[in-house]
């Protein structure tokens, strides 16, 4: 059996493929026999490295294919150009190409380059997450196993207000409680039966709510029922796998906090489109906090391109017909009174931020 699992390895050595890993593990689980024919890019220092995300969350590198090379490289092959070799990177001339590829939005290239993460999630961010459809999906599952004793908790301060002009969004922290609410000071009996002071507080169409500290916040008795209902939803999941009950039926009240984990990998086109959507500040908070997590290992990964996803995505905006009518008009009185004519095309130099290019580029979309 040994031999066979050898001359196996063997022969995937003598294959071509240029990134291979085999793992053998025999069958008392002690000694494995490891073969790993690596590619250049298969191995990096933030490979396995935990970014930690909330409280108990976190992101990492598992594997990556390709690099800012990989990009101009495959470009390049649309008109027979490129360098077979690999890792011969041509300074400013592929960077300005990989820039121009990513400016006029010519995508295909960037999926050249491959990115496979491990993420440890509150699975009502997941869900959000699960929504672009374009990766590679591998979730931990609740049918197999228990489900990861581990809940995402809130802080008092941590608690955002409803937004007034946005549906599905949150602006502010929840400091005070709500307008019209009447605390009136009281007693309950405790666990022995003593009477213990407490507070009731009527908030306004809504039933009065007993609290057991005095000068109790309205954040921070949220995290203490928060934490009783953790701990509840915890031993009704616990209770039920005691008494035999199946798996994926015993999940079916674990609360939305609980973590899950999963393998995730994408083209760096689509994770580009992630970011772009979950970088941005009407993104949920803890989505957008993964998503910058996430941005910190791709910029180590693929510097130039990150720099060009920023210049030409990232912060960047898009104009209306009828908001490019004002910004011309913008930009005419601005150069006339800069250069004494509405022509565009008779300004020769643009921003020091701007190649000659790209101010040629964007006279362009002004006329």
């Amino acid at each position: 059996m040994k031999e066979q699992n050898y001359e196996i390895i063997r022969n995937i050595a003598r294959s071509n493929s240029p990134m291979l890993y085999v793992s053998t593990i025999w069958h008392n689980s002690i000694n494995s026999l490891v073969y790993s024919r690596l590619g250049s890019n298969m191995t990096h220092p933030l490979q396995w490295q935990k970014f930690p995300v909330l409280d108990d969350g976190y992101i990492c590198l598992v594997d990556h294919m390709g690099d800012d090379y990989a990009i101009v490289q495959a470009a390049r092959k649309s008109y027979d150009k490129d360098l077979k070799e690999a890792g011969l990177w041509q300074g400013a001339t592929d960077r300005s190409t990989l820039r121009f590829m990513m400016r006029l939005g010519h995508t295909s290239p960037f999926e050249m380059v491959e990115i496979k993460f491990l993420v440890r999630v509150p699975m009502d961010c997941w869900r959000q997450w699960i929504r672009h459809r374009t990766a590679n999906v591998n979730e931990y599952s609740t049918r197999y196993t228990e489900a990861i004793d581990s809940q995402q908790t809130t802080a008092p301060d941590e608690w955002r207000l409803q937004a007034t002009d946005n549906k599905q969004g949150s602006s502010g922290s929840l400091e005070e409680w709500p307008e019209g609410t009447k605390i009136e000071k009281d007693y309950i009996a405790d666990e022995e039966g003593l009477p213990t002071e407490c507070n009731i507080v009527k908030i306004p169409n809504y039933r009065p709510i007993i609290t057991q500290y005095p000068k109790e916040s309205p954040g921070e008795y949220l995290q203490l029922r928060e934490a009783q209902f953790h701990r509840d939803a915890t031993e009704l999941y616990q209770e039920r796998l005691a008494l035999g009950v199946a798996k994926e039926q015993a999940r079916k009240d674990l609360p939305l906090s609980t973590y899950t984990e999963a393998y995730w990998k994408c083209d760096l086109h689509n994770i580009f489109n992630f970011l772009r959507l979950r970088m941005d500040s009407h993104a949920q908070l803890e989505i957008r906090t993964y998503a910058n997590a996430m941005y910190e290992i791709v910029k180590q990964l693929c510097p130039v391109a990150c720099e060009a996803f920023e210049d030409y995505v990232l912060h960047a905006k898009k104009f209306s017909r009828m908001e490019m009518e004002v910004l011309r008009n913008i930009v005419s009185d601005y150069i006339s009174d800069r250069e004494g004519t509405n022509n565009y095309k008779l300004i020769s130099n643009g921003p020091a931020s701007m190649t000659d290019r790209e101010w040629k580029e964007f006279l362009t979309k002004l006329t």
